[in-house]
């Protein structure tokens, strides 16, 4: 399944994911592919996960015992939980073309959230936050040059995206309808509660 993880590449030919040997598991065996098991659903779940956020396996049973304390549907919870991570809002406003990018972009300095530099990139964002980029000529090229990458891009309606100034506010909490990625949270669930 296509995460997205090489930003731009993915949607090229050059994607892994479109070649036809990637149709097949690893090996000489490849085409014999047995049914998984009920625990095997479940892992594959929670690993689609973590490798779409770019997590370890500490940081996310951290976000899941986060979510579990919480009010209402664990599940909801846990993907609200990770799609506040800065590195995941600098890249859904198109800062950068990847996660992974939006990282390193946040550990070099080049963000700050509510005026002051934050280089974490599991900081978590609430609401009325206002990111900005840092008003180096550097740091805005940067990211100029990204946003005038994709001109039709489309910021979600949680977010509050001023193209000119490279600044953005966080007007909503992220529904289950902003994640994009077509995972069954109650397996990972599941998975992470037994």
């Amino acid at each position: 399944m296509k995460l997205f993880l090489k930003g731009v590449k993915c949607e090229t030919a050059k994607c892994q994911v479109e070649k036809r040997q990637r149709n097949l598991a690893p090996g000489m065996h490849g085409w014999r592919r047995p049914r998984q098991s009920d625990y095997g659903v479940r892992l594959r779940e929670k690993q689609k996960v973590k490798r779409h956020y770019g997590l370890l396996e500490k940081q996310f049973m951290r976000y899941f015992h986060e979510a579990e304390r919480g009010k209402g549907n664990t599940g909801q919870t846990l993907l609200q939980l990770l799609e506040r991570r800065l590195d995941n809002v600098i890249y859904k406003l198109n800062f950068a073309p990847s996660r992974k990018a939006a990282r390193l972009i946040i550990a070099h300095g080049h963000i700050h959230v509510n005026g002051r530099k934050v280089d974490i990139p599991d900081f978590t964002v609430s609401l009325g936050d206002k990111i900005a980029v840092k008003r180096s000529d550097r740091s805005l090229k940067l990211v100029k040059q990204q946003l005038e990458s994709n001109p039709n891009f489309t910021v979600q309606n949680w977010l509050q995206l001023s193209r000119e100034t490279a600044e953005a506010t966080v007007v909503a909490m992220p529904s289950r309808e902003d994640v994009q990625i077509p995972v069954e949270e109650q397996l990972v669930v599941e998975f992470c509660s037994r």
